[in-house]
């Protein structure tokens, strides 16, 4: 469909009357964004779902329009006020208690990665898995399940193999070092990106 038709399809059946072709154009150019509102109205007109138009939703505000659900639903089905909720949503902050956040990873479908970004747990992630590879990964495993949502099972062999690359890596600094320092840039750089590695391990981006 070309971009007059489009918007003409916006504007008489879901009252966007404020779309014109050029709205349409600077979307497939990728130099503005529709709104929430804009964008529902857009995969409306294009009989598809908001997720067909998105490229892998990252935010909070992303996931939710990718699954087509209202605030209002979604903020329901967590157990937020609806202010609650959008307060989050516009600030990228997630405030929700432990019920809250297990119900958001729920409704959305989130890949663990992606929950954990969306929740504010990234820091908690790297400070655990630092510790993983850093000493023994066993004792730590029990933990990073339950802040990841994934069964031990699924987390043993990407938690053996991390702690040996960074144990591997401590190993040649000492070499290096004459045994005279604990750590070095390959080791540093390994914990600076820990989390990176551990989705990688998993298989996510």
């Amino acid at each position: 469909m070309a971009p007059d038709h489009i918007a003409y399809g916006m504007r008489a059946s879901y009252g966007m009357t404020h779309i014109t072709a050029n709205h349409i154009a600077a979307w497939e150019r990728g130099t503005a964004r529709p709104t929430a509102n804009e964008l529902a109205a857009l995969a409306a007109a294009l009989w598809c779902a908001p997720g067909d138009l998105m490229g892998r939703p990252r935010t909070l505000l992303e996931h939710r329009l990718a699954r087509g659900i209202a605030a209002e639903d979604l903020a329901r089905l967590i157990g937020l006020t609806l202010d609650a909720y959008r307060r989050m949503e516009e600030t990228g902050h997630w405030t929700g208690d432990a019920i809250q956040t297990a119900n958001l990873g729920s409704v959305l479908s989130l890949p663990p990665s992606d929950f954990i970004a969306i929740t504010g747990l990234q820091d908690e992630l790297a400070r655990l898995l630092t510790e993983a590879v850093s000493t023994r990964w066993q004792a730590h495993i029990r933990a990073i399940a339950k802040l990841v949502s994934m069964e031990r099972g699924e987390l043993q062999e990407p938690l053996r193999t991390m702690h040996q690359e960074y144990q591997s890596l401590m190993a040649a600094t000492l070499s290096r070092a004459g045994g005279t320092t604990a750590s070095g840039e390959d080791g540093q750089r390994y914990i600076d990106n820990i989390v990176g590695h551990f989705w990688a391990r998993l298989g996510e981006d």
